[in-house]
């Protein structure tokens, strides 16, 4: 098969879990427009008003084509072909709303949608596609003051190599003698330093908040977990501490030295989605003396026994999507609270593990920084 003659489209679904999709006509409003997240020019994948997405991939050659999804691209459905040539699909259901991974497996060989714009996610270069939210305006790109994104590189020498981070610093940074605080935000399995910029819009979402008068301005560091080195399944072989090293040891001195920072404790945070939550845990006990505030993000939870005889933290922060696991992160903070610390839960709605629950999260959290 010639792969450089396909004109593929597609669109793909996760919904905490992995929903299958096939071709499902009834019921569904025929209002289908680009994804936000197509290459230029392209029609396809497409979504509709309802949630629903259409894909529609042309390969004459090919026998088999199946559209893989979410973390881990497991799942999957395969597709019809007609008698043009054509692969056509849509969702059987609605999708999640927000950001979704996908990829193509076609004969057996896995190719990304030339359609589509690509993320990292799942160890790989993924495809990507957006379901408009109805709450998407709080991290829309708006007419407001932006702060910057600039890629950094650190020197390392627990591991012999410079390394890199996104830094964002907030409108009107630089102008003046002002320090900031500073949030360590990290990433999940199979993501990258990448992830919160660019699936999550980490930087649109505090430019709205910080606009808006809702969250104080601080700097967000974002740097790689080292957590892809761990196969899918095998999260329990992960150990923290050459991560824990090259964090508090490398990458916190040098934005400090390079950075206007407030340097205490209580002007810094760590938080973290999914198994960037993890290493949030361990590192915030760890190293309790260097983080005044906490946040897991789908990332477990905290206890008060394994917080006792540590400074204590400022701020505990607990979220997921309601189709996950609400009730274990309500009942952690409540427990918290009871032992006289300031616990919030957040439960984002309608999601389960994916980045609405997690933009929305922080959404919930920047306001709660730093006061």
């Amino acid at each position: 098969m010639n792969l450089k003659c396909m004109t593929i489209a597609l669109a793909a679904i996760i919904s905490c879990g992995f929903c299958q999709a096939q071709i499902n006509s009834g019921g569904v409003k025929e209002d289908f427009k680009a994804s936000s997240l197509n290459q230029p020019g392209q029609e396809f994948p497409q979504v509709n008003s309802q949630g629903y997405a259409r894909f529609r991939i042309k390969a004459p050659q090919a026998d088999s084509i199946r559209v893989s999804l979410g973390l881990g691209g497991q799942g999957g459905t395969r597709l019809v072909k007609n008698a043009d040539g054509y692969f056509t699909g849509t969702t059987s259901g609605a999708m999640d709303e927000g950001f979704h991974y996908y990829h193509l497996t076609i004969d057996g060989g896995v190719f990304n949608d030339p359609g589509a714009l690509n993320y990292f996610g799942s160890a790989r270069w993924e495809s990507g596609i957006e379901i408009p939210a109805k709450d998407q305006d709080f991290y829309a790109l708006k007419n407001v003051p932006h702060g910057h994104v600039q890629q950094i590189l650190f020197p390392s020498k627990s591991t012999h190599t410079s390394r890199r981070a996104y830094v964002y610093t907030p409108p009107g940074y630089g102008k003046g003698n002002k320090r900031y605080p500073v949030l360590y935000l990290q990433h999940g399995w199979g993501e990258d330093e990448t992830a919160w910029s660019n699936q999550g819009r980490a930087n649109l979402i505090m430019d709205n908040l910080i606009a808006e008068g809702k969250s104080k301005a601080f700097i967000i560091v974002m740097t790689y977990g080292m957590t892809n080195e761990i196969k899918w399944g095998g999260i329990k072989d992960f150990k923290i501490e050459t991560f824990q090293t090259v964090l508090t040891e490398e990458l916190i001195p040098y934005i400090d030295a390079s950075f206007s920072t407030l340097t205490d404790r209580n002007n810094r945070a760590m938080a973290g989605l999914s198994m960037g939550g993890m290493e949030t845990h361990s590192i915030t006990l760890n190293k309790s003396e260097l983080f005044g505030y906490y946040a897991l993000l789908s990332g477990g939870t905290f206890n008060a026994a394994e917080l006792k005889d540590k400074p204590k933290p400022k701020l505990i922060f607990i979220s997921c999507g309601s189709r996950e696991h609400p009730e274990g992160v309500k009942n952690a903070v409540a427990a918290l609270k009871d032992a006289d610390y300031n616990a919030v839960a957040y439960i984002s709605e309608h999601t389960g593990h994916e980045f609405q629950t997690w933009r929305r999260s922080l959404r919930e959290l920047g306001p709660l920084l730093f006061n």
